[in-house]
């Protein structure tokens, strides 16, 4: 008995660095073709900078930033086939069923992220980096290093993107009986207070407003969550 089951830790291991290679390889591919491009997609992320674009405080930081926007660009590329081992890799541990709600929630959970990570930069970052910006501009010349800048930027696109994602997830617990719509609607206002505290952690300034534009979003996506819940 005792061999039987190092037996199956063992091929469990073997299977999972096996997924794991496949998805370096992937994403090393990807990073690679994202030399291409990473010039153009870098111009992107300090488009809102307008005429004052961050500077460089190093020798070697334009190559830092160079590679880790190819990489992040990588990532992104390589998304469908990481997700695809990760899924592969834990699927066995669901039944048919719960396989099923999850393959149909994976392509809503990619649009979903697109979604919020185009709100985060068509709608928040034009109004963030200009306050950001004139914040005590009278006093301080705000000169941004462009490797604090690209973190900060990813930082914001991708916990926005996630927090996009929180219906379908919704519905996915829902599907599997996890939570119902009757304890969403009943926990709906300490559900607001956690969308507080992360809208408070994701907004990059300090005034209201700013969190209020991650927070309304966040609400009505907490409501759809709920309306899902009750269609699963």
């Amino acid at each position: 008995m005792a061999e039987e089951k190092q037996e199956s830790i063992i091929e469990h291991l073997e299977e999972l660095r096996g997924r794991l290679i496949r998805s370096v390889i992937a994403l090393t591919v990807t990073t690679l073709f994202s030399f291409i491009f990473a010039r153009q997609f870098l111009q992107l992320l300090i488009a809102p900078m307008g005429e004052t674009p961050p500077v460089s405080l190093s020798p070697t930081t334009n190559i830092v930033v160079f590679a880790k926007v190819a990489l992040i660009s990588g990532v992104a590329l390589a998304m469908p086939v990481l997700v695809y081992q990760l899924i592969s890799f834990i699927a066995p541990g669901l039944t048919a069923q719960e396989r099923r709600y999850l393959y149909l929630v994976l392509p809503g959970a990619t649009v979903s992220f697109v979604a919020g990570v185009a709100f985060a930069y068509f709608v928040m970052l034009p109004r963030t980096i200009p306050f950001l910006k004139g914040f005590l501009g009278d006093v301080i010349q705000p000169s941004w290093s462009i490797d604090k800048y690209i973190s900060f930027i990813t930082f914001l696109l991708f916990w926005v993107g996630v927090s996009f994602e929180t219906p379908l997830l919704i519905f996915f617990l829902a599907k599997l009986g996890i939570v119902t719509s009757a304890s969403l609607s009943r926990y709906r206002k300490y559900a607001i207070l956690v969308v507080a505290v992360i809208a408070a952690v994701i907004t990059p300034t300090p005034d209201p407003f700013n969190m209020i534009l991650i927070m309304l979003p966040l609400i009505v996506l907490y409501e759809i969550g709920i309306l899902l819940a009750r269609l699963a």
